[in-house]
């Protein structure tokens, strides 16, 4: 009843080769989509790095700068107080200049020692005016660099400011692209996910509902001994038959997707835990591999490409059933077909 069922799934050989291609173009778009966006992010990440170097210059210069401002105010502070000792010291030496004057006048006797006396001290007014005249010129000198300063630390504190909102700018859109991105790829899969589905089920419905075949996420299980008896590596006739179905569906797959895209149907042989030792095999990792071997030589005998088909041995390391029952045993014995990518 088995063969007479496999008969009847030959028919809708053809119904699913149009999904294989639609999931190979979607997932052809979902890598641009990552390309796209890695390459922006590159560039994007690097004008970031660039405005990072040129905030932390613009930084120093503006520290710089408040250092030698705070020392010009300092300088400034320093001429002012002087330039208001000398002025004190002026008023004070022009008030015992006036009060000898006054005594000169008013008296004959000790005239020529009052009158030298006035003359020592025009001369100390005439330095110190001098001087007040050099610190008021070296005042305004400094006045004039603090203004100097300020206007370049104002320039400084914008082009910096101006710099962060362009990087405020490039982590938005940075963000922005990575947020239209995942919601381009949540759609993707969504797609990727329908057909996905249907495409699962065009297969199964090819394959046969049979107990022995499973769909485990995105490969295709057929315990062994669908294709082979206990500890052999031979394929029986039935396990052909159902091979021959795969083939055909994989000649239309090669038809259909187009010759850059690498893709591959990889050959998993898995095996119970339990050893293995004949003169055949020696471990279940050449028996898986022996299985694994011989589903992709027999493909090869009915035109699929070699190129196309990958075998892969993984013995008993990679069971889907921990039980040590016979149950778990034949569910571990087993051949998955996966279609991925070279």
């Amino acid at each position: 009843m088995s063969l007479a069922r496999m008969r009847r799934g030959d028919n809708t050989m053809n119904y699913w080769p149009g999904f294989v291609d639609a999931l190979s173009t979607l997932i052809l778009g979902i890598i641009f989509l990552l390309t796209v966006f890695v390459v922006v992010q590159f560039f994007l990440q690097q004008e970031v790095a660039g405005k990072d170097t040129a905030l932390q210059r613009l930084n120093a210069q503006i520290a710089q700068l408040t250092d030698l401002l705070a020392l010009e105010k300092s300088g400034s502070a320093n001429l002012e107080d002087q330039l208001a000792q000398l002025r004190a010291s002026l008023a004070a030496s022009q008030g015992e200049r006036d009060a000898l004057a006054g005594q000169l006048k008013g008296a004959g006797a000790g005239a020529d020692a009052a009158q030298s006396r006035i003359g020592a001290l025009t001369a100390d007014l005439d330095k110190e005016k001098n001087l007040s005249a050099r610190a008021m010129a070296q005042v305004e000198a400094l006045n004039l660099q603090i203004a100097a300063l300020r206007r370049q630390l104002a320039a400084l504190e914008e082009a910096l400011e101006a710099s962060e909102t362009k990087d405020k700018e490039a982590q938005g859109r940075i963000a922005d692209l990575g947020q239209r991105l995942n919601v381009a790829l949540a759609q993707r899969v969504q797609e990727l996910s329908r057909y996905r589905s249907d495409f699962f089920g065009r297969l199964r419905a090819i394959l046969g509902n049979r107990p022995d075949v499973r769909i485990v996420g995105d490969r295709f299980v057929f315990e062994s001994e669908v294709f082979f008896d206990t500890g052999k590596a031979d394929l029986l006739p039935e396990g052909g038959a159902q091979l021959d179905k795969i083939a055909a569906a994989l000649l239309e797959l090669e038809k259909q997707i187009p010759p850059e895209i690498a893709w591959v149907l990889r050959v998993d042989g898995h095996t119970d835990v339990r050893p293995i030792s004949s003169p055949q095999f020696k471990s279940n990792y050449e028996l898986s591999a022996a299985r694994a071997i011989a589903v992709v030589r027999y493909l090869v005998s009915k035109g699929v490409s070699p190129q196309r088909l990958v075998a892969a041995a993984f013995g008993e390391f990679q069971p889907i059933d921990t039980e040590r029952t016979e149950e778990a045993f034949r569910r571990n014995r087993r051949i998955e077909l996966k279609l991925t990518e070279r």
